[in-house]
């Protein structure tokens, strides 16, 4: 079920079958990020690190408890983002290949359902009853994918604009609906966002995310899109990074100081616009230095095992979430420290090797099949 076929540069290197090496890379890149997460290796490296020097560098590793920013904050609009990207390049290649509008809008709702889909059953079973939960991020995505492509053919001005104005109305929501009980734009439990859940969900989530998140960060798809166009159209790689970089620097420095001046705090868990605009910058310039370093100065050595795990991203995403999380782990884990508990071995490295374990698993289940070259498509 992977979103993204084997895209290929337009422009100077479209004609000669080159690959866009760095996208493939930053995909799985942060693939490899999440299996290592369903792995429970950051947690157990918490756990054994408490009190040390290196108790706030594997924080960074969580997600932030409210206003704030750590490094996996970042995970989730790099995900959306790098979907941005690629359906720029799939737009293209469908273009070039003579496929109708009304083919490739098909295309999109049908591959948003499934996004849905899949998003809504990852959520769906809790203990022993069935849930209906929309704050996963395939269920995120499927919204935010279908207005990046809808779009898609605006000039770049415009779609800049149309991402600012998805920011400007998630302020006015949260700033100006007054419902009694729900009229605290940033605080837990008390904003728009989560009265928005009790009318869809009949339910808040305890750790404050709510599902009108896919609005604003439907800019990161749409920063994706463009950033694929830059990539695509700019005829030299100078001005394809100078470009990105310029773009991700002022979303960047915008979303600090509305933060810094106590405008918009930078709080992920409902995605304000600082936010937003903080995480999509180092998004974009993520992509700049990846493209810089690998398709234009040629560094490719040691990226192949990450870019053997993107190619089936979706896959085994929904295979670590539900498949890992609700067995193998349990299952892997118990084997692994039933095997090792008796020879006395402390607690933190037998949780480790488990985790390690449960990792290899998931890697070697994309190595099998992109040696037999089997990836799933939506």
């Amino acid at each position: 079920m992977i979103i993204f076929p084997a895209y290929k540069t337009y422009g100077k290197n479209f004609s000669s079958g080159g690959r866009l090496i760095s996208l493939d890379f930053y995909r799985g890149l942060i693939m490899v990020l999440l299996m290592l997460e369903s792995s429970r290796v950051y947690d157990h490296l918490s756990a054994g690190t408490k009190g040390s020097f290196l108790e706030p560098l594997i924080n960074q590793f969580f997600h932030h408890p409210w206003h704030g920013l750590h490094f996996w904050d970042l995970i989730q609009p790099g995900f959306m983002f790098i979907a941005g990207v690629a359906m720029a390049y799939s737009i293209y290649k469908q273009k070039v290949n003579g496929v109708l509008w009304k083919t490739q809008a098909a295309k999109a709702l049908r591959r948003s359902g499934w996004l849905f889909f899949w998003g809504v059953l990852d959520y769906a079973v809790r203990g022993d009853h069935l849930s209906f939960e929309l704050w996963d991020v395939l269920t995120q995505l499927s919204f935010t994918m279908l207005v990046a492509f809808f779009i898609f053919n605006w000039r770049t001005r415009y779609q800049i604009l149309f991402s600012v104005g998805l920011l400007l109305l998630t302020e006015l929501l949260y700033r100006n609906t007054n419902i009694p009980g729900f009229d605290q734009p940033f605080t837990d439990q008390h904003n728009f966002g989560n009265y928005v859940d009790l009318l869809l969900m009949n339910k808040i989530n305890p750790g404050g995310w709510v599902a009108i998140n896919c609005i604003p960060t439907a800019v990161h798809s749409i920063w994706g899109a463009v950033a694929g166009k830059w990539l695509i159209k700019l005829k030299q790689d100078k001005s394809r990074i100078i470009s990105i970089l310029i773009f991700g620097l002022i979303a960047l420095i915008s979303g600090y100081l509305l933060d810094f001046y106590g405008i918009t705090p930078i709080i992920k868990r409902i995605a304000t616009s600082s936010f937003v605009l903080v995480s999509g910058g180092y998004c974009l310039l993520g992509l700049a230095l990846l493209y810089g370093w690998i398709d234009v100065l040629g560094h490719k050595r040691f990226i192949k095992p990450f870019i053997i795990v993107g190619m089936n991203s979706i896959f085994i995403y929904v295979f670590f979430e539900i498949v890992v999380d609700r067995w193998l782990y349990g299952y892997l884990h118990t084997l692994v420290s039933g095997i090792l508990v008796p020879f006395s071995f402390p607690a933190f490295p037998v949780n480790m090797l488990g985790s390690l374990v449960v990792f290899a698993v998931e890697w070697g289940l994309c190595f099998w099949l992109y040696r037999k070259k089997i990836f799933f498509k939506l």
